[in-house]
């Protein structure tokens, strides 16, 4: 027998936003996989060549739609591609497509988002803030609309420490009406030099453009069946589509993947700040929940504003960046990467000058030295460039990762409350209930075969081991040669000391 949600799906039709991104792609996966939704059209552009049909037709050799294809061959089939871009006007939807949306369209997820924090405002501005002006325009013309679901961060007010459920438009330092008026009267280029002053206390283009839209949410959506998901820091799903699964780079996932390298040895980070982290699965799966509720929920279409859930670890079950860096710390022999260059190990501090200090002997020296011994071997040196990069990329998350945020979740903790245990069974998002141990032990398995590539067999592990231990050799004895080096040359400066006064 269904569930209260999934017959809420039952021949539904979706417009997703974002199809294609971590979050969207997991989002197609769960509907695909536990409801009889009729149809999801899915927002895509071509890209580097390739056409949207061809993108969305090679995702049947994705790893998230591994299980699914398994079980439902077919299942895919009720993914349709629009052709589209949020960075155009008009989304850049043909009329025709346009049209098949607002005639059949009951349930929208807005997703899309440029999240790069360093990128330039007027692109950040069309596609997060713009684009969600025109969805929700889209929106009003939709006949039959039941639910709206946009997907904010948790992140979108990070100029207050304590984030309740609720709009923060006190903080922004021009309404995001005369900032949209900006975008589309001034040159690019100016628009991104006033960047810093529009800005404000905002340390990011991303964070800034996710509250100019709340604030366009606020004013231009209250007759929308609506909701705003706020979620934390989104990384490697826990149980599905697959444990550990992750396709990113981004933000904490970055920094396991190159500690466990061996590349990533000193960072910015505060250990005692509370890590606003939440597995992608667990999102997936409130986002579905919200729609169903924001469309069941008659206290919703009557409120003057909509509803706003935060998502991040509940109160009885924090993690802090230091429990997140030893928990990882604790695993890194059981799941070894067999490309390792040397021992992993991270260091951390909150003080800007020592980390670029310590850099200079755990990260530049080293690179430097490979970089000779590629060039003296005819190759193409590339250590100190990738440095280059991750300093950078240290530098831009450093708010986030010295900063401790409270997060109030009433909202997520009462929308728990109103499903049925087979629901929470099925779409569970209870944060209290994950296993924090168990959880590091998936990513790190994840982070290896997904982003590492390496075969998922136990001889690959053996090997992985062996070259930890052969590494932990070297590590070793390279302290034991500079602590010795180091004690011999203050010997034998204390020895010419002393013997100036004899």
């Amino acid at each position: 027998m269904a569930t209260d949600v999934q017959s809420f799906y039952k021949d539904k039709t979706v417009f997703l936003t974002g199809g294609s991104g971590f979050l969207g792609k997991v989002t197609i996966a769960k509907l695909l996989c536990t409801t009889e939704v009729k149809r999801i059209y899915v927002l895509l552009r071509a890209k580097r060549g390739q056409e949207m049909r061809e993108r969305c037709a090679a995702w049947d050799k994705d790893p998230v739609f591994g299980n699914l294809m398994k079980t439902n061959p077919e299942a895919l089939k009720r993914v349709v591609p629009c052709g589209g871009d949020c960075q155009e006007p008009d989304l850049g939807l043909s009329n025709s497509d346009r049209q098949v949306l607002i005639d059949e369209v009951q349930i929208v997820i807005h997703t899309a988002a440029t999240v790069r924090f360093v990128e330039p405002l007027h692109i950040a501005l069309a596609v997060n803030t713009r684009a969600t002006r025109l969805m929700i325009q889209l929106a009003k013309e939709m006949s039959h609309l039941e639910s709206f679901v946009h997907v904010s961060t948790a992140y979108s007010n990070c100029v207050v420490e304590h984030v309740s459920e609720r709009f923060y438009p006190e903080h922004l330092t021009c309404p995001a009406e005369k900032i949209l008026e900006l975008l589309e009267s001034i040159s690019p280029e100016l628009l991104d030099k006033m960047a810093p002053a529009l800005m404000g206390k905002y340390p990011n283009t991303y964070t800034y453009t996710k509250a100019l839209t709340e604030q366009v949410i606020q004013k231009e959506a209250k007759d929308l069946p609506l909701s705003i998901f706020r979620p934390g820091v989104i990384i490697a799903s826990y149980k599905e589509p697959m444990p550990g699964w992750i396709d990113n780079l981004y933000g904490p996932i970055a920094v396991l993947y190159g500690a466990a390298f061996g590349i990533l040895h000193i960072t910015l980070l505060n250990l005692k700040a509370q890590a606003g982290i939440v597995p992608v699965d667990y999102c997936v799966n409130m986002v579905l929940t919200c729609a169903w509720n924001t469309a069941r929920d008659t206290s919703i279409k009557l409120s003057p504003e909509p509803p706003i859930y935060n998502f991040t670890p509940n109160n009885d079950n924090l993690i802090t960046w230091g429990g997140f860096r030893d928990k990882a710390a604790r695993l890194r022999y059981t799941y070894p990467l067999t490309k390792m260059m040397w021992l992993p190990f991270l260091h951390c501090t909150t003080i800007p000058w020592l980390f670029r200090f310590t850099a200079i002997f755990y990260h530049l020296l080293p690179g430097y030295a490979i970089d000779l011994a590629l060039r003296l071997w005819g190759k193409k040196p590339r250590m100190i460039k990738l440095y280059d990069k991750i300093h950078k990329n240290i530098d831009i998350l450093a708010p986030f990762v010295i900063t401790s945020w409270s997060f109030d979740t009433v909202n997520t903790r009462k929308l728990w409350a109103k499903m049925s245990v087979e629901d929470q069974k099925l779409y569970d998002f209870n944060m209290s209930s994950v296993d924090w141990d168990d959880y590091f032990l998936q990513a790190l398995a994840g982070v290896r075969i997904y982003l590492a590539k390496e075969e998922p067999g136990q001889e690959v592990v053996e090997r992985g081991r062996k070259i930890y231990k052969r590494f932990e050799f070297l590590h070793r004895l390279l302290q034991f040669t500079l602590c010795g080096g180091a004690a011999l040359i203050l010997w034998s400066i204390l020895k010419r000391l002393l013997g100036s006064f004899v």
